[in-house]
């Protein structure tokens, strides 16, 4: 029997180079996730990431100054603001320059705390994977998936750097964790559980939740439809848990 009637084999795909890598992540993700599983290196989206997570910081003291930053930090903690407002004017004072220092070490050393936190969420993601989805995935190729796939990052970093120096963004109601109005909780007041649950209804993250889906249903076995239901269940469960945080603390 001729054998031209069975289906022909799937030609391996190229392997694509760290810009390619970067590219395809925003016009043809599964091209740069089926690629991560010949080589799961995630150092070069880390390192951009950083670096524009720095260049928003610079921006930010530029545009907005650390003092102002600091003032709008607070009104994220009513409770603190409050507890500044009671303060002896020497104590209060003392408590805003150290505001003001530890604002500028968490903006400049942002890129550790991104590194760790990606690095815990691709841990976490792991769980339901290997062990609820009964397939093996490598931490190393989880933490890939999770770094490419935070890459729309890039985009709001670049664009608060652009509204900064064009003077678009106000100063007075820049804050960090939301700097260009890319979801809802504008429509909240900050500083409670609502901001917070109004804050995970955002463009660029809605965008990395899709491609961690897309990235592990290409680095795995696992259909499409049950990689999309895990992480959004852990999004879900990471927005309800910061929310439930800042309603104790607020």
């Amino acid at each position: 029997m001729s054998t031209s009637a069975t289906p022909a084999a799937v030609e391996p795909q190229q392997p694509l180079s760290e810009s390619s890598r970067i590219i395809n992540t925003f016009i043809a993700p599964s091209q740069t996730f089926t690629d991560l599983k010949r080589n799961s290196s995630w150092w070069v989206p880390y390192l951009l990431l950083a670096i524009m997570t720095v260049a928003v910081a610079f921006a930010a003291s530029q545009k907005v100054g650390w003092e102002q930053l600091n003032e709008n930090q607070l009104k994220l903690n009513p409770r603190r603001a409050a507890q500044m407002e009671n303060m002896p004017a020497p104590d209060r004072a003392r408590a805003q320059q150290m505001g003001v220092v530890i604002t500028k070490a968490i903006s400049y050393g942002f890129p550790l705390l991104l590194l760790i936190g990606l690095a815990i969420y691709a841990a976490i993601l792991l769980v339901p994977f290997n062990f609820g989805a009964g397939d093996a995935i490598g931490y190393s190729t989880a933490l890939a998936v999770v770094m490419y796939a935070s890459l729309p990052e890039l985009m709001r970093s670049l664009l608060t750097v652009i509204f900064l120096y064009a003077g678009v963004v106000s100063p007075e109601g820049f804050v960090l964790q939301n700097p260009i109005g890319s979801n809802l909780a504008a429509l909240t007041t900050p500083g409670t559980a609502m901001y917070v649950l109004a804050s995970g209804v955002d463009v660029f993250r809605i965008w990395s939740i899709v491609l961690t889906a897309i990235g592990f249903t290409y680095v795995s076995r696992v259909k499409r439809g049950t990689s999309f239901a895990i992480v959004c269940a852990y999004s879900a469960i990471f927005t309800l848990f910061f929310a439930g945080i800042t309603a104790l603390t607020s």
